[in-house]
Formats: structure tokens, sequence, C-alpha cells
């Protein structure tokens, strides 16, 4: 009999893998796939304020991202122009923006090491369905052959364009159109001493935090 997975996760990236982790921490049999490999990037800023700072701690997580030499930030400044509100985010706490190449590899890790199955380098092809239920994911290796993989439940963790989302086509909500067009990128010899600063301009905003390998991730958009 083709085995039957409690739960397929498709995308193993912050939002993937921990519910992974934690569904395999409940005992339940999980399968986590994803068509990158990790450490790997991926088109996205990552400062992770206090609630996701404290998530990590309850997971037993966040020693290992300190460990990665990641710096705290301790200040947040939001600069209007004709003032700024500036002050230690989250009520005292401190956030961290570790870079996805350090952050997801970690993730994707404590899945794992929770007991979930991961297969890096997988790609989905299609949701499998039968009578408007859906029942697991076809998809394959790189360079492998097709396989199927079935769940009592599928969860679509696989970002924008998901394909778990189109294949369902659920009921949408609070839709926005595209309001802006952002540019980050990283730099050397730009030191935050700890601040995480945002300047909001009339139709366009800019911000800047500090990262992994002394670096700071600046970040610009506008309509």
């Amino acid at each position: 009999m083709a085995k039957i997975f409690d739960a397929i996760v498709v995308g193993a990236r912050v939002a993937g893998s921990p519910t992974a982790m934690l569904l395999a921490r409940k005992g339940y049999d999980v399968l986590l796939v994803d068509r990158a490999t990790f450490p790997s990037d991926t088109i996205s800023t990552h400062l992770v304020h206090p609630p996701g700072i404290d998530a990590l701690q309850r997971w037993g997580l966040l020693d290992k991202v300190l460990a990665t030499g990641c710096p705290a930030v301790d200040t947040y400044a939001f600069d209007f122009g004709p003032f700024t509100l500036s002050g230690a985010p989250g009520g005292g706490g401190v956030a961290y923006g570790p870079r996805r190449t350090v952050l997801d590899k970690l993730l994707v890790d404590a899945a794992s090491e929770a007991g979930a199955q991961v297969r890096e380098g997988f790609s989905v092809e299609s949701i499998v369905c039968e009578d408007d239920q859906v029942l697991g994911v076809r998809g394959h290796a790189k360079g492998g052959a097709i396989v199927t993989e079935r769940a009592r439940v599928v969860i679509g963790a696989d970002g924008r364009h998901s394909l778990v989302a189109q294949a369902v086509d659920p009921t949408q909500y609070h839709e926005k159109p595209p309001l802006l067009a952002a540019y980050y990128a990283y730099w050397s010899g730009l030191p935050m001493d700890g601040r995480f600063e945002t300047y909001v301009r009339p139709s366009r905003g800019m911000a800047a935090w500090p990262t992994n390998d002394d670096l700071t991730v600046v970040i610009a958009g506008w309509p």
C-alpha cells in the first residue's frame, strides 16, 4: 500500500519549515519539499521583529541565529521628515535581520531534526485532486522521474504564484493592487550601530539595517 503522510508542506522557507517542524515535533509524519537547495537566497528583505524573535526563542532556535554573528537591532527610527519617532522595538525588545541564506537553512535543518522528511531540489509539477479534495502532490527531484506523494493534508507555503493556491482557487479577499517597486542591495562599510532606520517621504521610502557578515541591507521603494 502506498505511503500516506499526515501532511505534505510545499515550500521550505520561513513559513513552510517552521510548520513542518512544529507538526513533526507533535509526532505527525510530515514531508517537506522545496525546489531550492539550501542555503540559498530569495528575493526578500528579512528584518525579524520581536514577535518573530520570541517564536525563535520558543522553538529553541534563537541561539543558533545568534551564533551566525547576526547583530542585534535595539533601536527603531522612523524618519518622516519634519519629525522622527525612535525607540526600542517591541517595548524594550530586540530584533535581528539574518540573511535568508542563514535563516532559511537553519529552519530547514530544524524541520529535519524534528523528524520531517525533507526533500530539497524537489519541484512540484501539480497537485493531486479527486472529487474536489486535495490528496497529494506530483513532482520530481532534479533529473528524476515523476513521483506522486499522498497526504491527509497538503499545505501551501510556496509564496508568490503559489501552485497550491492556484490549484484550489481560494476565495480572494482584501486584495490590493501593486503599490510600489522595491529595490535592495547589501553594502559594506555602512555601520548602523544597532539601528533600523526608515525614511518616509511623499510617494517613496528608504530603510536600512545591519545583517550578517558586517553588511547592511539598504532598500528603496517608489510607485
